[in-house]
């Protein structure tokens, strides 16, 4: 099961939240105020849940980059955590203001290379003035994944032999930075996750029932990259990915444990139960996890 951990880190400096979408920013912004750190949310219309506007925020258009930093310095926000989605938005939604002219470079170079740089680059950006980045892990540890099962449901034997499977498939993505995810079954790779993401990836697998797997079977494994910078690109699950796991017809879900985050725990945990999935967190570098789950649960 997941545990309540303390929250870590220096909870007497105020902290800016950058808010994407999902459960995640709302899960991270509860733990800090419930820690008694003051903060300050920077939201983007459309996509930030609405729940976070009952804390401090200001609420931010895309290409807004002058007012995020302006906002930040004005609130006394060192410490800066960037945590949720973010939709690609339409050309006429992008409201530049003087920082986004005057940060021109650095934007044209975010937007060289894989994730992997460019997150990289964005962190260097904050830290270039006068910010510390800080990851959502940092702020809010109870949404870590743990080692071992994370509810009464466990893997079979076959199950650990399409996990052992699927680490070693998400590690050669990984090493190319390419994806984060992979469903196997029954040894067969069925898919692995490139640009469009884990859900989409998901998608993909459901539509393989018309190709005659009628019971349910194999897993969706993810991990972390080698070498992401976990601070702002941290990998997630949640209540969405069972449902989207057991939609495309699998038996369970295995993470990186300490090395991906579970947005909305308790309910993440009631859907997989309901749906008779588990979840459980391995070493993402080990190839043999069986005895050691099966000791753990």
């Amino acid at each position: 099961m997941l545990q309540r951990n303390q929250i870590s880190g220096d909870t007497t400096q105020p902290l800016g939240v950058i808010a994407g979408g999902g459960a995640l920013p709302l899960a991270v912004v509860e733990a800090a105020a419930k820690s008694g750190r003051s903060l300050h949310v920077l939201a983007f219309r459309g996509n930030s849940d609405a729940g976070l506007r009952a804390f401090p925020h200001t609420m931010m258009r895309w290409g807004e980059i002058g007012k995020i930093f302006q906002t930040l310095h004005r609130t006394g926000c060192k410490d800066v955590v960037l945590v949720g989605s973010l939709k690609r938005p339409q050309l006429m939604d992008i409201r530049p203001d003087g920082g986004f002219f005057y940060n021109l470079p650095s934007i044209f170079k975010l937007m060289q290379g894989g994730d992997d740089s460019v997150l990289s680059r964005v962190v260097r950006l904050f830290e270039s003035k006068g910010f510390r980045v800080v990851g959502a892990h940092d702020i809010a540890p109870h949404l870590v994944a743990p080692r071992g099962p994370l509810g009464q449901l466990q893997p079979s034997a076959k199950d650990l032999t399409d996990i052992a499977l699927g680490l070693k498939v998400v590690r050669a993505l990984g090493a190319l930075d390419v994806g984060q995810a992979a469903a196997v079954s029954r040894g067969y790779v069925l898919a692995v996750e490139a640009a469009e993401g884990t859900d989409e990836m998901l998608r993909r697998c459901a539509r393989l029932h018309q190709w005659g797997l009628k019971s349910a079977s194999g897993v969706l494994v993810k991990c972390s990259k080698p070498g992401q910078e976990l601070r702002v690109d941290m990998p997630a699950i949640g209540p969405n990915t069972v449902e989207l796991a057991a939609a495309a017809g699998l038996r369970g879900i295995a993470v990186a444990a300490g090395r991906v985050l579970v947005a909305n725990p308790q309910l993440m945990l009631e859907t997989a139960e309901s749906l008779g999935l588990f979840v459980v967190g391995v070493d993402e570098h080990d190839d043999t996890p069986f005895e050691k789950i099966s000791n753990e649960a």
